[in-house]
């Protein structure tokens, strides 16, 4: 029996793909005037490549800059700035899923200019990134990782079969519940509309999430960051968890009271938590949530740069085809202004 070279195509690494959620939805405002774009703050290679293999032209910031690609996420005052060098700019393409921190120029802008985000694009590695923090908090894998001897205590339960709460339907939250499936679970989501979601067992309104939750085994965070979900999990909703649940989250820190679950840790209202974001964060060394028990914190780090990169390049790609259309049709990762996401 021969074996197949390394390198050759049955080897070949499959890469990640976005997953996409509101394709063909029409536009919150009116469609973008074509026109160059200018990258910022940096053009890299790849934006560039991305945009300019769509037909657009790359150009410095000026008065006749139509679209902005901008690829730092936590500079929003030079967005801010850019914006206003920009008066005819009708695009704007988001590094990120989460546009938090730029809500208020979405605010102030979403009447004339487009703004598209990552949503979608990173969901791959970003529920991969979730459901390993699901299964290491079941296994208790925090412990076992910080202990210097052998333990005679069992612990740990198994994901077979249980009732998994998923918060938000978005991207990131679609393929968690694809990477779920053999575990044959039974998955609620929670999202703003009650619209059901394909391979959920049921769907409720963000009004009801304190109604479902004494029934889920694991809660699994993917929802958008916006005033209306700032500390959606508080000390209420602790209380409201079984024991035995554990707590996911890799959307955005605030939206846990952190004070709240730090308690909750202690106390064993629930049974342990992973998390990829931190409220604050970076979270600072020494803050009690690193010594709480069973929680595994990652740096914020479901998805690399390495990662990133690519996904973010063709994300680029397709926006900068529609952008280049003039239609308005072809628009994915679209920022609804009146939701904030």
């Amino acid at each position: 029996m021969s074996e197949q070279p390394v390198g050759t195509a049955e080897h070949e690494y499959r890469g990640h793909r976005a997953v996409v959620t509101d394709a063909g939805r029409p536009l919150p405002g009116p469609v973008p005037t074509p026109g160059p774009v200018a990258i910022l703050p940096e053009p890299g290679a790849l934006p560039r490549e991305a945009v300019e293999s769509a037909g657009v032209t790359v150009a410095p910031l000026s008065d006749e800059t139509a679209g902005i690609v901008w690829l730092d996420p936590r500079d929003p005052n030079g967005l801010e700035a850019a914006l206003a060098s920009a008066p005819s700019a009708t695009w704007v393409q988001l590094p990120f899923a989460g546009v938090d921190a730029f809500a208020h120029l979405i605010a102030a802008h979403g009447d004339r200019v487009l703004f598209t985000s990552a949503k979608g694009a990173y969901a791959e590695p970003v529920a991969e990134h979730a459901l390993a923090l699901t299964l290491a908090t079941m296994r208790v894998l925090p412990k076992r990782a910080r202990a210097e001897s052998w333990s005679r205590e069992p612990e740990g339960v198994s994901l077979y079969g249980r009732s998994v709460l998923v918060i938000g339907a978005g991207g990131i939250a679609l393929e968690y519940m694809r990477l779920l499936q053999p575990f044959d679970v039974r998955v609620t989501v929670v999202r703003r509309a009650e619209e059901h979601v394909p391979g959920a067992t049921r769907t409720v309104g963000t009004d009801r999430l304190d109604e479902v939750l004494p029934d889920a085994d694991v809660v699994m965070i993917a929802a958008a960051m916006t005033p209306d979900t700032s500390k959606l999990f508080g000390a209420r909703q602790f209380e409201l968890m079984r024991p035995e649940a554990r707590l996911v989250n890799i959307a955005r820190g605030g939206l846990i009271d952190t004070d709240a679950l730090v308690d909750a840790l202690h106390s064993g209202a629930i049974a342990g938590a992973g998390l990829d974001v931190t409220d604050p964060e970076p979270l600072p060394d020494g803050h009690p949530l690193w010594r709480a028990p069973n929680v595994v914190i990652t740096p914020h780090q479901a998805d690399t740069p390495d990662m990133v990169a690519p996904l973010l390049a063709e994300r680029i790609r397709v926006n900068a085809t529609a952008f280049r259309g003039g239609q308005g049709t072809g628009f994915v990762g679209v920022v609804d202004p009146a939701a904030g996401y």
